[in-house]
């Protein structure tokens, strides 16, 4: 199985969703471990690169201003 790709300001499903409903997350932070936002409620949490690896369903809106910088 190939690893998900991700960067940051991607919007990501989560398996689970968060408890106000949404399973729709946003990366704001990046390192050994990655601080997603949830789009709902804005609220943030820091959750480690393996668990959020882990945890990630799928990819679902990169990032627009970051494919405009590699073009």
């Amino acid at each position: 199985m190939e690893k998900k790709q991700y960067q940051l300001g991607d919007i990501v499903q989560m398996k689970k969703p968060h408890p106000c409903g949404t399973n729709e997350m946003e990366i704001i932070r990046m390192g050994m471990d990655i601080r997603i936002k949830c789009v709902g409620c804005k609220h943030s949490v820091l959750v480690p690169r393996t668990k959020f690896e882990s945890k990630l369903k799928k990819v679902l809106r990169s990032n627009p201003d970051k494919e405009e910088e590699s073009s």
